[in-house]
């Protein structure tokens, strides 16, 4: 059980990028986040695993207060927590072996980790984890002779080696075509209903809302303005979230979904 209470982050400069967001999240969901770019959402999820730290609220991962861990308990906690992020994340000159041994690190010992020392049974992980997102076979490759959706398979088989609980993906498919967005939501539906792993999604499209996630939350101007069913997140109470000047539109332009122009 994921619970985000009462979660306010504002930035030095004066941004308010969260203020007062409180949800829960049950084991098993595939949460999908949706806002406007600048609503909050990337720093919503960056706040979960402590990658930026809250100004006020807390969040707590199975009962253990994320927000207030330091030190072992806070890399504890990051291990059960994978990321996947838009721009992939990867070291470009590293082969994508290596990248996906990197999920690993939280469990190395820090002298072992500076010298990217890992046991064999890792690296077995390593080849099953690019095996389930079907590129074993670049796993010599340097990670930027691959295309974007392949970098983002790679990504997926980094957190995988987390062996986590829970996976954050922000924005995981905007850069990428409609058929790759499918394609890359597919494993994370995978991983979510057949590993048990829960998992917070921020997407921008309403069919692919409708057709992964099992719930919603809409963020506007840092604020929560919506929490239900993908079936509930009807086309006005999607505007009510990204406002009027939200254009339908889908991920093949065929006019049945909706997207922000801000994206």
């Amino acid at each position: 059980m994921l619970r985000v209470e009462h979660l306010t982050k504002v930035f030095p400069d004066g941004t308010v990028a969260l203020k007062d967001v409180s949800f829960e999240v049950a084991d098993g969901e595939f949460l999908a986040v949706i806002g406007l770019s600048g609503s909050g959402k990337s720093t919503l999820l960056r706040c979960i695993n402590r990658l930026i730290d809250p100004t006020e609220g807390r969040v707590l991962w199975n009962d253990v207060d994320v927000t207030a861990a330091k030190g072992q308990e806070l890399r504890h906690i990051r291990r059960q927590i994978g990321m996947i992020f838009q721009q992939f994340n990867l070291v470009k000159r590293s082969s994508v072996f290596t990248n996906v041994l990197s999920g690993r690190l939280g469990y190395a010992s820090p002298w072992l980790s500076l010298v990217h020392q890992f046991t064999e049974e890792e690296r077995q992980m390593a080849l099953a984890a690019l095996e389930r997102v079907g590129i074993a076979d670049k796993a010599n490759n340097r990670a930027d002779q691959l295309s974007g959706g392949q970098q983002q398979r790679v990504g997926i088989a980094r957190a995988l080696m987390q062996e986590p609980q829970l996976m954050l993906a922000d924005e995981p498919v905007a850069s990428l075509d409609p058929v790759l967005a499918h394609s890359i939501l597919r494993y994370l539906e995978q991983l979510n209903r057949e590993d048990g792993i829960t998992v917070l999604c921020s997407l921008h499209f309403l069919d692919l809302v409708h057709r992964y996630a099992t719930r919603v939350i809409g963020l506007k101007d840092g604020q929560l303005v919506f929490d239900g069913l993908p079936t509930e997140l009807t086309a006005k109470k999607f505007k009510e979230v990204y406002g009027q000047e939200a254009e339908i539109v889908t991920v093949d332009g065929s006019g049945s979904g909706l997207m922000d122009h801000g994206e």
